[in-house]
């Protein structure tokens, strides 16, 4: 790492630099943004349950009810219902998917525009939720189309930052939404941990809170591990000898974790729905049934929370992998795996690889997820104080694709210039 860093101040590298500074001067604009409240509307001062995903990813902007309180959430739920018609649901998508270049770029757009058809439609449904009975239909109007045109600028300034900057754009706004509002956590668990009563509590704070710091980064640590972990399935081809020593095996990673936290997101938003329902309906007793049944802090709440995460962990995984079909394209090329036999019997291998391998990240993925819930439950901090949880997921994986994007950059130039010299 101090390598690359080291390298990115050379004089060669300057266009590399003003793009990191490009990058970090938009997500300012991001954070400035999150803080700019919707006119004639005040801070949210309720539990928001499911929707503090929705807050965490956009730097707390949901609580504060500003433009950007939707975030970029709407365009991936699009990119989520995309990806499952691209699955031969509907030909015509499917079709797109396989066109390279050009349906990739048709795919991309229909994704925007159906993202913030979502966006207008939430924008109407928290409108409702946050005026209740009391607005007009205009003042509903009002507001969504605020935070539509917000959802939308937010998609143009990720735009500007793949173009111009470093990293997938709208990844790192979700990144810098959640990373802004640690300080803020940090500081609100030190004064709840930390009473000045007397030199023996504030010291027995202290070791509290270096405690919980270090819980933290420990939880951190871990999720860098299991991020990075993956089963090497070895790769032999019919036209390459494998008894040649300086041949360089090839292989096929599956990550541990292949579904990465679409998991969790798929799971919050499903379970956020009757919660937002009850939001804009108002009745009592459906009300009563959510709180007391469907909120991941109630018992039966949590376990159909943990059951959803793993099932959708198995359902991603299987999306994304496709044994079948990368059996089929293995042949069309030529390899095998040692020992296995080409056709079905890989299919069976690959499938069986998968499904041992999703048990270890399903249960990591609900560890993760359940963390900050449990910790919530047995702690008397406050409830904005937690570990764990999926936005550390994101956050970590963000920065390690953003970093290998980084050090590849890096790596070609200096390659570029050494065939050069020669």
């Amino acid at each position: 790492m101090f390598k690359t860093m080291k390298q990115l101040f050379t004089p060669t590298n300057k266009d590399l630099r003003h793009r990191i500074y490009f990058t970090f001067a938009v997500l300012a604009i991001f954070i400035i943004g999150c803080s700019i409240r919707v006119p004639n509307t005040q801070t949210l001062k309720t539990d928001l349950g499911f929707l503090e995903l929705l807050n965490s990813m956009g730097g707390g902007a949901f609580k504060k009810f500003s433009i950007f309180a939707l975030g970029v959430m709407p365009y991936i739920t699009a990119s989520i219902i995309m990806q499952l018609l691209e699955m031969d649901i509907f030909p015509y998508f499917s079709d797109l998917a396989k066109q390279g270049h050009t349906g990739r770029q048709k795919l991309n757009q229909i994704t925007r525009y159906m993202g913030i058809a979502f966006a207008f439609i939430e924008g109407y449904a928290f409108a409702f939720a946050f005026y209740g009975k009391s607005g007009s239909a205009l003042d509903y109007l009002y507001i969504a189309v605020i935070l539509t045109a917000g959802t939308a600028f937010l998609l143009w300034l990720g735009d500007q930052i793949t173009q111009k900057g470093i990293g997938n754009g709208i990844s790192l706004l979700i990144m810098a939404g959640i990373i802004a509002i640690l300080p803020e956590m940090f500081v609100t668990a030190f004064k709840d941990l930390v009473p000045f009563t007397s030199a023996q509590a504030t010291t027995f704070g202290i070791v509290k809170f270096v405690g919980f710091t270090l819980l933290y980064i420990g939880i951190v640590v871990g999720v860098i591990f299991f991020q990075e972990s993956e089963r090497r399935i070895p790769i032999q081809y019919a036209n390459k000898s494998s008894n040649s020593l300086t041949q360089k095996q090839t292989y096929v990673p599956v990550k541990v974790n292949s579904a990465n936290v679409m998991p969790v997101i798929f799971a919050s938003s499903l379970l956020s729905i009757p919660s937002i329902i009850a939001r804009v309906i108002n009745k009592e007793g459906f009300t009563l049934f959510v709180e007391k049944y469907i909120s991941y802090t109630t018992v039966t709440g949590f376990i159909i929370y943990a059951v959803l995460i793993f099932l959708f962990s198995y359902f991603y995984t299987f999306i994304q992998m496709r044994p079948e079909e990368f059996s089929k394209n293995l042949q069309e090329n030529g390899g095998y795996i040692p020992g296995v036999r080409p056709g079905k019997e890989t299919e069976k291998y690959l499938g069986t690889i998968l499904s041992r391998i999703t048990v270890l990240g399903a249960v990591f993925l609900t560890v993760i997820a359940g963390i900050p819930i449990i910790f919530s439950a047995v702690s008397s901090l406050s409830t904005s104080v937690t570990i764990g949880g999926t936005g550390i997921l994101i956050v970590v994986g963000v920065a390690l694709e953003t970093y290998k994007q980084l050090e590849g950059s890096l790596l070609t130039r200096n390659y570029k210039r050494g065939y050069t010299r020669r």
